[in-house]
C-alpha cells in the first residue's frame, strides 16, 4: 500500500510539473504573438485608424443608459479592474477545464477590444494569452471611458453591422443618440451571440436577451425596479 502511495504522489509531483512547464511554454507564445502583433502595427496606430472611421462614434454621442446596460451585461467589474477580472476568469477556467472546452473565456471589455483589434477570434489558449498582455496595454494607454468607447465601435452586432453606429443605422434607421431605451438594451444584449440575438433572423430570442440586460441594469443598481418595468 505504501508503495502505491508513493507512487501516486510521485505521479502528481510529475503531473503538476509538467502542467507549470506547459504553462510557461504557452505564455511565452502568448507574449510572442502579443509583440509581433505591435511590430506589424503599434497601438496607437491602430486605435487612430479606427477613430478616423466616418462613423466613429464617441461617448457624446451614445446615450448613458446604453453604455451603462453594455457595462451591465457584458463587464459589471469593468471600472473596478485592471484589463483582467480574476473572478470571472477563475470561474471560466473551472468550468473550461471540467468540460475541455474554452467556452466560457472571462473576457472583460478591456480584453474584448484587444481581440477585436489584434487577434482573430479562434478560441486558443496562445491567443488568450497575448489578449491578456494587450489588455495590459490598452489600460496604460488609454481610459476606461476611450476603451469602452472603442468596444461599441467595433464589436459585431450580427446582420453584418460592426460598431454601434451602423447597427443603429440597419436595425433602427437611427443615429445612436436617437434610439429608445428599449432599443439600447436590445442592442447591448446582441454582442454576446450575433448569430443568435440577430434581430432579423431571432426577434423572439433578442427580446428575450433583451430582458436579460434590463435585469442585470437592476441588478448592478444601473436602474431601479420601478425604470426597469417602463422599459
Amino acid at each position: 500500500m505504501r508503495f502505491f502511495l508513493n507512487l501516486l504522489k510521485r505521479l502528481l509531483v510529475l503531473a503538476l510539473a509538467a502542467a507549470l512547464v506547459a504553462g510557461g511554454l504557452l505564455t511565452v507564445r502568448g507574449y510572442q504573438l502579443y509583440r509581433r502583433a505591435l511590430e506589424d502595427q503599434s497601438l496607437e496606430a491602430t486605435v487612430d485608424a479606427i477613430r478616423s472611421a466616418p462613423d466613429y462614434a464617441p461617448l457624446s454621442d451614445l446615450p448613458q443608459l446604453y453604455l451603462n446596460a453594455v457595462i451591465a451585461v457584458e463587464d459589471h467589474r469593468f471600472t473596478q479592474h485592471g484589463g483582467i477580472d480574476l473572478i470571472a476568469i477563475t470561474r471560466a477556467a473551472i468550468y473550461d477545464l471540467a468540460t475541455g472546452t474554452l467556452d466560457q473565456g472571462g473576457s472583460t471589455i478591456t480584453q474584448q477590444v484587444a481581440k477585436n483589434l489584434f487577434f482573430t477570434q479562434e478560441k486558443e489558449f496562445t491567443r488568450k494569452i497575448a489578449e491578456v498582455f494587450m489588455s495590459f496595454a490598452l489600460e496604460r494607454h488609454y481610459t476606461k471611458g476611450e476603451i469602452l468607447e472603442l468596444y461599441v465601435n467595433t464589436i459585431y452586432f450580427g446582420d453584418g453591422y460592426y460598431g454601434v453606429t451602423e447597427a443603429c443605422a440597419g436595425y433602427f434607421g437611427k443615429i445612436p443618440a436617437e434610439i429608445t431605451p428599449y432599443e439600447a438594451t436590445l442592442l447591448a444584449g446582441i454582442p454576446n451571440a450575433p448569430s443568435v440575438y440577430s434581430l432579423s433572423a431571432n426577434p423572439d430570442l433578442a427580446d428575450q436577451r433583451q430582458d436579460y440586460v434590463v435585469r442585470q441594469m437592476v441588478k448592478y443598481g444601473y436602474l431601479t425596479d420601478q425604470e426597469a418595468a417602463a422599459l
